[in-house]
């Protein structure tokens, strides 16, 4: 069985092409993620957030450029999500080691990003590609990456404001985490779905 009317519903626009500006500009974000996190966990909060501006300044360049010169590919649409998993599990590893949030958040969002390879994986077995992003899962990275920002900005003081701005952080990172699962939950429901229908095709069921 294919599965083209499957991937036409999910990436009506990608192709089977690698070498892209989009692509380029995505390994170059998956490659300066261990600068940031090791910038992070030395307490460069400077030259981090430098960084991390550029990373999320390069990720709405290469989605304009992709639809604009039709280079949205397959490989591409791995690419771009996967950089953001990344740099958001290696930055709280980073604030973890650094001593500024406790290592039960980097457990929390690690398990759920684990369980999210391993339902990608088996999809890919049937020939599906990624499912849709959800307006959850959209909110709950935002949330996180505002959080981890707000956490390296609070770390460069010590008065009150900067205080106030870490709780205020770490409000904002709880919630993250939880919308996180909530679209974990989520797109697990849409996985489940699309298998049992292909082994209801499979197995006439």
């Amino acid at each position: 069985m294919t599965h083209q009317n499957v991937d036409t519903k999910y990436s009506p626009e990608a192709r089977d092409i690698y070498f892209t500006i989009p692509n380029l500009i995505s390994a170059l974000r998956i490659i300066s993620i261990p600068f940031i996190t090791a910038l992070i966990s030395h307490h460069q909060m400077i030259a981090a957030l430098t960084l991390i501006a550029i990373s999320s300044a390069s990720d709405g360049v290469d989605g304009i450029i992709a639809r604009k010169f039709n280079q949205v590919s397959k490989i591409g649409q791995i690419l771009d999500p996967l950089a953001d998993r990344l740099l958001i599990i290696c930055s709280i590893l980073a604030l973890g080691l650094a001593g500024i949030i406790p290592m039960w958040m980097l457990i929390v969002v690690g398990l759920r990003d684990l369980w999210m390879a391993i339902q990608v994986l088996w999809l890919a077995q049937y020939g599906y590609g990624p499912l849709p992003v959800h307006f959850v899962g959209k909110a709950g990275t935002a949330l996180l990456m505002i959080s981890i920002v707000a956490l390296i900005v609070a770390d460069l003081g010590t008065s009150a404001f900067f205080h106030t701005l870490y709780l205020a952080a770490l409000a904002a990172g709880v919630w993250g985490i939880a919308m996180y699962w909530l679209a974990g939950y989520i797109y697990t429901r849409q996985g489940v779905t699309l298998l049992r229908k292909e082994l209801g095709e499979k197995y006439g069921a």
